[in-house]
């Protein structure tokens, strides 16, 4: 996913400020997930939700306004009840920005622990 810098993604000293990527994250995910069919709109509407669980994030270099980053998106792992999402953040010099990881939990409306659906756990497990 390609994502432009733009004034408001940064702070004062003109990088990307430190908290906005879980931003870029959570539209990275979402891309991913709906270039497999799958929307969070329509799985939400299903009572289908996700939570983090843990987030990490290991910052390289720094984004700076009018950057154009490239995040690669992938499933590190997944269980029945969890997705691991690892992500690449590169600039338009191929530099590496930041390597990050998002722990998942799949959650109902009441936000209690729920399995996977079937549909999403084979789009995984065939790497689609």
């Amino acid at each position: 996913m390609k994502r432009r810098i733009y004034y408001y993604d940064t702070d004062c000293s003109g990088a990307v400020y430190h908290a906005n990527y879980l931003n870029f994250f959570e539209e990275a995910r979402s891309e991913f997930l709906e270039t497999r069919g799958f929307t969070i709109k329509e799985l939400l509407e299903r009572g289908v939700g996700f939570a983090v669980r843990r987030q990490e994030a290991e910052y390289k270099r720094p984004a700076l306004y009018g950057d154009v980053l490239d995040i690669e998106t992938s499933v590190k792992e997944f269980t029945p009840f969890r997705i691991v999402f690892s992500y690449k953040v590169t600039n338009q010099s191929g530099d590496l920005v930041v390597k990050a990881e998002t722990d998942l939990v799949c959650v109902g409306r009441d936000l209690k622990l729920i399995e996977i659906p079937e549909e999403i756990k084979a789009s995984l497990a065939a790497g689609k």
